[in-house]
């Protein structure tokens, strides 16, 4: 029993003064994003090799899609739910402290950043692997662009706030993946698929339109404090969200037209 506490104490020991060391954080935490996509990947073919025969009977490239997108939702889930708890229940980001909120940061905002540098770094490696199969260039241009702005502003800890407002829009991506699980399944014409569809298009129109807006509003009411960040991150500030909102409102016009089309032929 002493020598299991003795181990406990170690690795406290080990995260707090190794692996939690501030200047360690961002590598740490985007090795460990790197592994989490591993093994979302791995439990997402195992869990559907049991659970959904047709799996085996998918293609080679349906199926690393599959686990792929499985991956893509697992990371979606965890940084929205990180990015809600940050925006809205801490006071990281909060007016009523202080200082400029473009330079707030905590070891829990930049750690999980990191998580996310390292999926986007993973997912990017795919879709360059199997090009075009997991998507063409809209892809790529969406992920570098997320890439390059998530890894500035974890090395930085500028901006942190934009960047999270930004990324809450991943709530979208388990809806999409469900849309093409259940295309994939044969299961085009089933309620899910309706259901699903809608809930998508709710989803995308509050966290990736309306949001959006929200974001150009707040940089417009805090655009003092951003014009004391660094260039790069000053520039970045405004480009990426207003790029990524232009195709966010090219996609929506799609899931509209989709769901147009799939209520018509409903009975």
């Amino acid at each position: 029993m002493a020598a299991v506490t003795a181990y406990k104490y170690q690795a406290q020991a080990l995260m707090r003064d190794y692996l939690l060391a501030d200047p360690l954080v961002p590598y740490t935490s985007v090795l460990m994003g790197i592994v989490f996509c591993k093994m979302a990947y791995d439990f997402t073919r195992i869990l559907s090799s049991f659970y959904f025969k047709g799996y085996t009977s998918l293609t080679k490239i349906q199926r690393i899609e599959w686990n792929n997108r499985g991956m893509s939702s697992a990371h979606a889930i965890f940084i929205t739910a990180v990015s809600l708890y940050l925006v809205v229940s801490t006071d990281l980001f909060s007016d009523r402290i202080k200082g400029p909120i473009t330079f707030r940061n905590s070891i829990i905002s930049t750690s999980a950043l990191g998580v996310s540098v390292g999926y986007f770094i993973t997912d990017l490696a795919m879709i360059f692997w199997l090009y075009p199969s997991l998507g063409g260039m809209e892809y790529v241009l969406h992920h570098t662009l997320s890439l390059v702005a998530i890894a500035y502003t974890m090395l930085s800890g500028e901006g942190q706030f934009y960047t999270y407002m930004v990324l809450i829009s991943e709530t979208t991506t388990p809806e999409i993946n469900l849309r093409w699980f259940l295309d994939t399944a044969g299961l085009k014409k089933s309620s899910a698929y309706l259901v699903n569809g809608i809930l998508m298009f709710v989803a995308w129109l509050v966290a990736r339109i309306f949001l959006f807006i929200y974001v150009f509003y707040h940089i417009y009411l805090h655009y003092s404090q951003i014009m004391q960040m660094h260039a790069f991150g000053y520039y970045l500030t405004f480009f990426v969200p207003s790029v990524l909102f232009v195709m966010n409102t090219m996609w929506f016009m799609k899931i509209l037209k989709g769901v147009k089309k799939t209520l018509a032929k409903w009975p």
